[in-house]
């Protein structure tokens, strides 16, 4: 063989390589679709959000939303997103701070969990926006999605699904009875954890959205206005929440966000401690940890109507000896962090002391340093 034809040989072998392993087009994008009664099993039969390419894209009418103080999840990043039918909208109610918007028949709300991706497979534990987001969706090439779930508002009340990643993070496809993914985080002190990230099932779904013991009816948590009125950065320039659904058609009753509540973030150094660390726990613990909650038994309310006394665990005795006090004597005691039960069961990973109990594998240890840096400025004693 002369090398003239060995040449082209190889320059044919490259050229059909290089054929092989061009990127797919994008597939034909799915509308967005309300199904009253059936339960896809595939993410993309939604049309909500759906891969498209190396990209992540959300269908029309689709808009997205953040949490002023998100709920900790093992430091998985979150994309949320609310659509509702034509000409259908949500009712703000300024008499009800503590609910979430008030969503018509047809609303469909879904929180996408994920990962910045880093070297060997790790997962980071904190995220570029730049480099993670394609406009108002994602760079698929780098994140690792793990679950999307579903609230659904059905004639018959909330419907909450879940649906799995693929490996190839190509489908999500629907999964009932939860799942144990093993992740190696990379922390930002350079250590790496490895730990086990749980996807819900059906009965951990209602755990925490059925924030009523009573009726036991399961409905949004996270997207009340206090949480929402705050800026996002659009696609198109940042804008106030509120004031973006409202422009949508998506929210009616609120002419002008300044006159709806505002939460602090419990990043937001401005802000007092007592007030950060209020937000952190009214989010994190509220919603079961209320008079009404699942919690209701424990005569410790953390929700952010209770003011700080003994309902709020200031020198409050447990209702029940065990593991979860940790020996310990008080929820809070005043300037002493390490003596609060509340802060050790922060900090526990061990499933029969930790708080809360499901929804994470690994401790937050900014949280935790954030509410034992509040206990320690409280002054006066449990004697």
């Amino acid at each position: 063989m002369s090398r003239f034809t060995l040449l082209t040989l190889c320059l044919s072998l490259v050229v059909g390589a290089a054929a092989c392993t061009r990127a797919q087009p994008p597939q034909a994008l799915v509308d967005p679709t309300y199904f009253a009664t059936e339960n896809p099993k595939s993410l993309r039969d939604w049309g909500m959000i759906q891969v498209s390419g190396d990209a992540l894209v959300l269908g029309q009418r689709v808009t997205p939303y953040d949490l002023t103080t998100p709920l900790f999840t093992d430091y998985a990043q979150k994309l949320r997103t609310i659509w509702m039918p034509p000409g259908a909208a949500a009712d703000y109610k300024a008499d009800q701070p503590d609910e979430a918007l008030a969503f018509p028949v047809g609303t469909v709300i879904t929180k996408t969990f994920f990962y910045q991706t880093g070297r060997g497979g790790r997962v980071l534990q904190q995220a570029d926006q730049a480099v993670i987001h394609d406009g108002e969706g994602l760079n698929l090439k780098t994140v690792r999605m793990v679950e999307t779930r579903l609230l659904i508002h059905r004639p018959e009340g909330w419907a909450a699904l879940t649906y799995l990643w693929n490996e190839a993070q190509t489908e999500a496809v629907l999964h009932r009875v939860g799942a144990v993914i093993p992740l190696k985080l990379a922390r930002e002190d350079g250590k790496d954890q490895a730990f086990s990230y749980i996807v819900p099932n059906v009965t951990q779904c209602s755990a925490c959205h059925a924030t009523n013991v009573a009726t036991r009816v399961i409905h949004p948590i996270g997207p009340k206005a206090r949480l929402l009125n705050r800026d996002f950065a659009y696609s198109d320039g940042s804008e106030n929440q509120l004031s973006r659904l409202t422009k949508a058609g998506y929210l009616r009753g609120l002419a002008d966000p300044k006159a709806a509540p505002a939460d602090v973030s419990w990043t937001d150094e401005s802000a007092s401690l007592e007030a950060r660390a209020r937000a952190y726990l009214d989010v994190n613990c509220g919603h079961c940890h209320n008079p009404k909650g699942p919690a209701d038994t424990s005569g410790l309310y953390l929700n952010a109507a209770t003011p700080v006394s003994g309902p709020s665990g200031v020198c409050k005795l447990p209702v029940a000896a065990g593991p979860g006090t940790g020996n310990l004597r008080f929820d809070i005691v005043p300037g002493d962090a390490r003596a609060s039960i509340l802060s050790y069961r922060m900090a526990s990973t061990n499933p029969a002391v930790m708080m809360p109990e499901i929804g994470r594998s690994t401790a937050h240890a900014e949280g935790v340093a954030l509410v034992g840096f509040w206990i320690d400025s409280m002054e006066g004693s449990c004697r």
